[in-house]
């Protein structure tokens, strides 16, 4: 597929997973051994069961991080692209159908033999919390091949998630489309996923970003903490303060902060009359906060555009945005 030549705020590289969202009671994990509001892992075998046993009642849509993210900037008016694999199944045609009718530009080829296409049993119990089931299948054999200079070098920001950082093939990959931002002049960023895979990686993870692989960094409270190994917020800030050059914590009800050359930045969060489904609140987030950094905003407008977006994708379920996040923008006195 031939890509447009066109300029890019934003491309996300990640993980390709069909999210399939269902409701469930608290008692329905307890049975199934499932720990709340974290990622598990699971292999073919056991993704196929849960989506036999669970509430037939279901949304499916294409996801993962990082798409999340490119589709919340399109939803902003923003430009993005996605690298991530499928295999050529159902699952990943649909997929690819999905994100590029989302107005995300997608070209990654398809895998044709081996693994199935990732897909993620997300579970919303009554209070809004996410507990996902994720199979990643296809999502293991993205490779340096799928890393194209020159989309990266249409991209203000290369965007990549840490949970890319689990197979071999694709860190390198994630290597690479740093190492292409960083020669065309352009910025690269991580986002640390998960506080399970910071205490996998976090010493690769401190090297990516001491080293400048990474210039920017995002993460939540506790992934923070997790990072430097402290309970102590204001020691782990000070240490992101001086390893990256931005870092944007997002604080849930308390809002979000960003550390710039130093300088620490709050905003508070924007309130909502109630919280139906959190999953997707750090992608959104991204989604303001990156496309603002790209289009060269003060670092305060980021942080308020990130926590609106964060705002509406609580309000309802899925991690797409289903109000106009321009007119919301615009109704903030936001820039887009």
């Amino acid at each position: 597929m031939t890509m447009p030549a066109t300029p890019l705020e934003v491309l996300a590289i990640g993980n390709s997973i069909t999210d399939i969202l269902v409701r469930v009671e608290d008692e329905f994990l307890h049975q199934q051994g499932l720990t709340k509001s974290i990622m598990h892992l699971v292999d073919g075998e056991r993704a196929e069961y849960l989506r036999k046993i669970a509430p037939r009642e279901r949304k499916q849509v294409s996801g993962g991080s990082a798409a999340n993210t490119a589709a919340g900037i399109v939803a902003l008016g923003g430009r993005s692209a996605f690298v991530g694999k499928v295999a050529n199944d159902e699952i990943g045609r649909f997929y690819d159908l999905d994100l590029r009718s989302a107005g995300v530009e997608y070209a990654t080829s398809m895998l044709e033999h081996g693994a199935g296409s990732g897909n993620s049993m997300i579970m919303v119990t009554p209070d809004g919390e996410r507990t996902m089931n994720t199979y990643l299948g296809a999502c293991h054999d993205l490779t340096e091949a799928d890393i194209i200079e020159e989309q990266v070098g249409r991209a203000a920001i290369t965007f990549m998630e840490g949970y890319l950082w689990d197979p071999p093939e694709a860190k390198r990959a994630f290597v690479k489309a740093a190492h292409f931002a960083h020669k065309n002049e352009r910025a690269a960023a991580i986002t640390l996923s998960d506080p399970f895979c910071v205490e996998r990686f976090r010493d690769e993870f401190l090297d990516l970003i001491r080293s400048r692989t990474c210039d920017y960094v995002f993460a939540n409270i506790e992934e923070l903490k997790s990072l430097y190994q402290t309970s102590d917020l204001g020691e782990a800030v000070q240490n992101i303060a001086r390893d990256a050059e931005i870092a944007a914590i997002t604080m849930g009800p308390e809002g979000a902060m960003a550390i710039r050359d130093g300088e620490i930045i709050t905003v508070p969060a924007f309130g909502v009359d109630e919280v139906v489904d959190v999953t997707g609140a750090g992608d959104l987030f991204a989604s303001g906060f990156l496309l603002a950094i790209a289009r060269g905003q003060e670092t305060e407008e980021a942080l308020r555009l990130g926590c609106l977006c964060a705002s509406e994708v609580i309000s309802h379920m899925g991690a797409r945005p289903q109000q106009d996040l321009r007119a919301m923008a615009g109704e903030h006195g936001l820039k887009v």
